[in-house]
């Protein structure tokens, strides 16, 4: 999903979540939409997934699109390492709530 379908994507509908994706060890940050359905898009540029190198850069970029809430989360590689699914599409287990 680009930023301009994002964008509409926001203007028409109130039912969706935004997770702002941090990898542990890493400094950089996707963007996902979770819509009512259960599909999730990555917010992409010329089909590539946007790396934000700071929280301050998704928050400019998330209210640009009009989106004042999101929550972050956390992959942990140890999940992926022992062959545990990620949980942190889980309610409230490894999510904080951002509001800007």
């Amino acid at each position: 999903m680009d930023f301009q379908a994002l964008k509409d994507f926001v203007a028409h509908h109130d039912n969706f979540e935004i997770r702002v994706i941090g990898h542990a060890g890493s400094r950089f940050y996707q963007v996902e939409l979770e819509d009512v359905e259960g599909g999730r898009h990555m917010l992409t540029r010329a089909g590539k997934p946007i790396l934000f190198r700071s929280l301050d850069d998704v928050y400019l970029e998330l209210k640009r699109a009009g989106i004042h809430r999101a929550y972050l989360v956390q992959q942990v590689p140890h999940d992926e390492v022992i062959g545990r699914e990620t949980h942190y599409h889980d309610p409230l287990t490894s999510r904080m709530p951002l509001v800007f």
